[in-house]
């Protein structure tokens, strides 16, 4: 515990807060080259199979975790993705999406709900 005086000579040091879209450098979508897909599973009251891509980012060369919404996928190792933000709840560690229909990754075909959000065209 400081003393008065000492608070008057130094003042308190304000902490530093982390910044969540380190990665994203402030930016809405990023382009990145997946390196490698896996499933996770979700952190205690939920379980599942969730699919995650790790993504190296091509502008800044940042490695992060991106999910891969929708029922299947076409993504294998070393294809295009484009990223976008939000955080997947149930996930540690895993702070951003990937678009649908958009690169390499498809969009889900056969879609009639949300289509705007799996790249799914208009029948």
């Amino acid at each position: 515990m400081p003393t008065l005086n000492q608070l008057i000579r130094h003042g308190r040091e304000e902490k530093r807060r982390t910044d969540r879209t380190r990665a994203s450098d402030q930016c809405p979508q990023k382009l990145g080259v997946r390196p490698r897909v896996f499933k996770r599973t979700p952190k205690k009251p939920n379980s599942a199979q969730r699919k995650v891509a790790k993504v190296r980012l091509i502008s800044n060369k940042h490695d992060i975790f991106a999910h891969i919404p929708g029922e299947g996928h076409n993504s294998q190792d070393h294809s295009t993705v484009l990223i976008r933000g939000g955080r997947v709840k149930d996930l540690p560690g895993v702070k951003s999406h990937c678009i649908r229909g958009v690169k390499d990754l498809l969009g889900i075909p056969d879609r009639r709900r949300g289509r705007s959000k799996y790249g799914a065209k208009s029948i």
